[in-house]
C-alpha cells in the first residue's frame, strides 16, 4: 500500500534499488546530494546535477524536464554515506516561471523498478521558493527511511546548496544552471502537446517465453518531455515475454483515425510491422508518431541496456570487495575463485542484457525497414524516390526531416530527425572543427563549404514542402564565399533577392527583416492584421547568414539577436552558418544566440540528446546521392509551382 506522506512524516523502505519520480508543472532541475552521519555534504563530488548526473548508487537526469525519473541503488552508495536529499529547483533565463507559486504543486513519488508506489509526497504551500528540498532519504540503525521535507528557498539554488554547508554554493549553483542551459540547448524538442489521448502499441516480438526473467533494469534516468510523451514504465523491455511499448497517455489529434492492420502473423513468428500503426488525423501525422514512437523506444532500449550493464558491474565490483575484504582470500585460490565467479556473474547478466536489447533492435530495425519506404517527402531522404514525382504541396505539412540520428548500440538503425512546421527555432549549423573526429580530420575550407551545402538543402526542402509563395529564403553572404554552395538556388531563381555582400547589403537585409517583425508583431499585438502594409510580405521568411560575424557590426549583431528572440513568433527564421570561435571576441554576449538555435554539423557528430534519457545520439547531415540532380529537380519544381501560381 503506497504511504502519502505530508511534512515531517517518515515510511520505511522495503528494498534498496529505487525510483524516484518527478512530476512538475513545468520543467525543473531534478538532484541529489550525497550526506554523511551528520548529514554533511563533503564537497561538489558529493552532489548528482546535471552537468554531473552520475554518483555510484546515484543517477540524476541530465536537462531540465516536467517530469524525471532519479535511479537510486543503496546497496551501490559509498559507506560514509548515510542520507540523500533530493533537490528541485527553477532554471533560470529559460522563460519559465521564476517561482513555484507560479505553477503546479511538485509530485514526487519513490517506487520499485516495477513503478510500484512506496511512498509519496505533494509539495504544497510553495509560493516564492524557486528551490526546495523535496525528500531525503536517510539510514538509522541500518534500516533506510524516507522522510517528506519540503523546505523551499526564495533565494534559489545557491541558498539551498548554503544551506547543505558548502562554502561555494554560489559557483555551483552557477555551473549548475549552465549546464542547464546548454542541455537545453542540445536537446531534440519534443512533440508539443496534442489534443485528445491516442495509443500506439507496437507489435510484440514473439511469443511469451517462459525462461528465466533477465536482469536488465530500466533505463536510469528517462526525463519525461513537459507533457508531450509518457513514460510509463511499459515502453521498457518485460522480462521474458513480448515486448510491448504501449505509451498510454501519448498524445495525438483526435479522433484518430484507426492505423492500418498488420499481416497476419504465422505461427512462432513475430507480426510484421506495418507503416503508420500510430494514431492520428492522417497518414502523415500517423507517420510522425509512430517515428516518435521510435525514437523513444530505442532511446529507452539502450538505457535499459546500459543501465543493466552498469548494474552488473557494479555488482562485480562489490562482490570483488566483500571477498577481498578477508584476508584469507587475498592470497591462494580462493581470491582466485572469488574473482572468476563475480566476472562469470557479471557477464551473464551482461549476456542478458544484450540479449534483450538485440530483440527490440532487431524488431525497432524491422519497423524502419517498412515505414522509411512509406515517408512522405518532407519526411524522407534525398535517396527516397518520392522526390523524383514531388509536386510542391497546397498545404504545409507536419514536420521536416533535417536528417538521421543513431546510438552506438546499433549505427545502421538511422531514426529520421523530424521537427515540426513552422519552425519553433532556428538553426545553426557549426562550420568549425567540432569534437567529431570526421570534423578533426577534415580541412577547414572543405568543412566550411560542406557546411554551407548543408544549408542549402535544407533550405531547399523547407521551399519544396511549403505551398508556393508561402516561403521566402533571403541570404547574407558579406564576402561572396560561398557563390558555389549557393548556385543551386541562385540558378533557380528561388531567392528573394540575391546574395546580400559587405556591410550595406548585411545592413539592407537585417533592416528589412526587422521591419517585417516589428509590424507583424504591432498588427497581432493591436489586433489589427489586416492593416499591414500591403507590400508587406506576410509569409514564412527564412535568413541565411553565411560566415558570421564577418561584415556585422555592433548594429548588425544587436539585430540578429532580435530575430532570433522574436522573429519564430511572427514567422521569421534564422540559418546560420558559423564557427563559434570566429565570434568569441563577443564573449557571453552572444551566448544567448547560440543557445536559441538548434545546432547541427555538416559531418557525423554526436552532440544531440533525445528529451526522455539523454543520450548523445550521433547526428547525420542531409546528403543528396552521389551524381544525382534531385536537388536541381527539386528546386525547378519550386520555380514552376510558383510561376503557374503567379507569384
Amino acid at each position: 500500500m503506497t504511504a502519502e506522506l505530508v511534512r515531517g512524516q517518515n515510511h520505511t523502505l522495503p528494498r534498496t534499488r529505487l525510483e524516484i519520480r518527478v512530476s512538475a508543472g513545468s520543467p525543473v532541475v531534478a538532484g541529489a546530494t550525497l550526506g554523511d552521519e551528520r548529514g554533511v555534504v563533503r564537497g561538489a563530488e558529493w552532489i548528482a546535477h546535471p552537468g554531473s548526473p552520475q554518483l555510484p548508487g546515484l543517477e540524476v537526469s541530465q536537462q531540465a524536464a516536467a517530469g524525471h525519473r532519479l535511479a537510486v541503488d543503496l546497496e551501490a552508495l559509498p559507506e560514509a554515506v548515510h542520507r540523500v536529499t533530493v533537490l528541485l529547483a527553477l532554471p533560470v533565463g529559460v522563460g519559465g516561471p521564476a517561482r513555484f507559486g507560479a505553477t503546479a504543486a511538485p509530485f514526487v513519488a519513490v517506487t520499485g523498478l516495477d513503478g510500484t508506489e512506496i511512498a509519496t509526497f505533494t509539495l504544497t504551500g510553495l509560493d516564492t521558493e524557486s528551490a526546495v528540498t523535496a525528500l531525503e532519504i536517510y539510514r538509522r540503525q541500518d534500516v533506510w527511511k524516507v522522510r517528506a521535507v519540503g523546505q523551499g528557498y526564495a533565494a534559489g539554488l545557491a541558498e539551498m546548496l548554503a544551506d547543505q554547508g558548502l562554502s561555494n554554493a554560489a559557483e555551483l549553483a552557477a555551473s549548475i544552471q549552465e549546464a542547464v542551459a546548454r542541455s537545453l540547448a542540445r536537446s531534440v524538442a519534443p512533440p508539443p502537446p496534442r489534443t485528445p489521448e491516442g495509443d500506439r502499441v507496437r507489435q510484440a516480438s514473439g511469443p511469451p517465453d517462459p525462461g528465466p526473467a533477465p536482469a536488465t533494469p530500466p533505463a536510469a534516468t528517462p526525463a519525461q518531455p513537459p507533457a508531450a510523451i509518457s513514460t510509463d514504465t511499459a515502453a521498457a523491455p518485460s522480462a521474458g515475454g513480448p515486448i510491448n511499448y504501449a505509451h498510454p497517455r501519448r498524445q495525438h489529434a483526435a479522433p484518430p483515425s484507426p492505423p492500418p492492420a498488420a499481416p497476419p502473423a504465422q505461427p512462432g513468428q513475430a507480426a510484421q510491422p506495418v507503416a503508420g500503426d500510430a494514431t492520428g488525423w492522417s497518414m502523415d501525422e500517423r507517420l510522425y508518431n509512430q517515428i516518435w514512437g521510435m525514437f523513444e523506444d530505442l532511446a529507452r532500449a539502450a538505457a535499459a541496456y546500459r543501465s543493466a550493464v552498469d548494474f552488473a558491474e557494479s555488482r562485480m565490483d562489490q562482490e570483488l570487495d566483500r571477498s577481498l575484504s578477508d584476508p584469507r582470500n587475498r592470497i591462494g585460490g580462493a581470491g582466485d575463485r572469488a574473482r572468476e565467479e563475480a566476472r562469470a556473474k557479471r557477464d551473464e547478466l551482461t549476456a542478458r542484457a544484450r540479449e534483450v536489447l538485440d530483440r527490440d533492435l532487431a524488431q525497432l530495425a524491422a519497423e524502419a525497414a517498412v515505414v522509411e519506404p512509406a515517408l512522405p517527402a518532407a519526411y524522407a531522404g534525398w535517396d527516397n524516390p518520392v522526390w523524383h514525382a514531388h509536386r510542391i504541396p497546397m498545404e504545409l505539412p507536419m514536420a521536416l526531416r533535417l536528417g538521421d540520428l543513431h546510438l552506438p548500440e546499433r549505427t545502421d538503425l538511422r531514426i529520421p530527425l523530424l521537427v515540426r512546421l513552422p519552425l519553433e527555432r532556428g538553426m545553426w549549423v557549426d562550420s568549425g572543427r567540432t569534437a567529431s573526429e570526421a570534423a578533426a580530420l577534415m580541412d577547414g575550407d572543405r568543412l566550411r563549404r560542406l557546411a554551407m551545402e548543408t544549408a542549402v538543402l535544407h533550405a531547399a526542402r523547407l521551399l519544396a514542402v511549403y505551398p508556393p509563395g508561402e516561403f521566402s529564403v533571403h541570404v547574407i553572404d558579406p564576402a561572396g564565399s560561398a557563390a558555389g554552395p549557393l548556385a543551386p538556388l541562385v540558378d533557380a531563381g528561388v531567392l528573394a533577392g540575391p546574395p546580400a555582400a559587405g556591410p550595406q547589403g548585411v545592413a539592407a537585409v537585417l533592416a528589412h527583416l526587422t521591419r517585417r517583425v516589428d509590424l507583424v508583431q504591432m498588427a497581432v499585438r493591436a489586433g489589427a492584421a489586416d492593416s499591414l502594409p500591403p507590400d508587406l510580405d506576410t509569409g514564412e521568411q527564412l535568413l541565411v547568414v553565411n560566415d558570421f560575424p564577418h561584415g556585422f557590426d555592433d548594429r548588425a549583431v544587436t539585430q540578429l539577436r532580435y530575430l532570433a528572440d522574436e522573429g519564430p513568433a511572427v514567422g521569421v527564421h534564422l540559418l546560420m552558418v558559423a564557427d563559434r570561435e570566429d565570434a568569441s571576441a563577443y564573449g557571453p554576449v552572444l551566448d544567448p544566440l547560440w543557445r536559441s538555435l538548434l545546432r547541427i554539423t555538416p559531418v557525423a557528430d554526436s552532440h544531440l540528446a533525445d528529451p526522455w534519457v539523454g543520450h548523445a545520439w550521433t547526428y547525420e547531415p542531409p546528403v543528396t546521392p552521389p551524381g544525382s540532380r534531385v536537388l536541381e529537380q527539386v528546386l525547378a519544381a519550386v520555380t514552376a509551382a510558383r510561376r503557374a501560381a503567379g507569384r
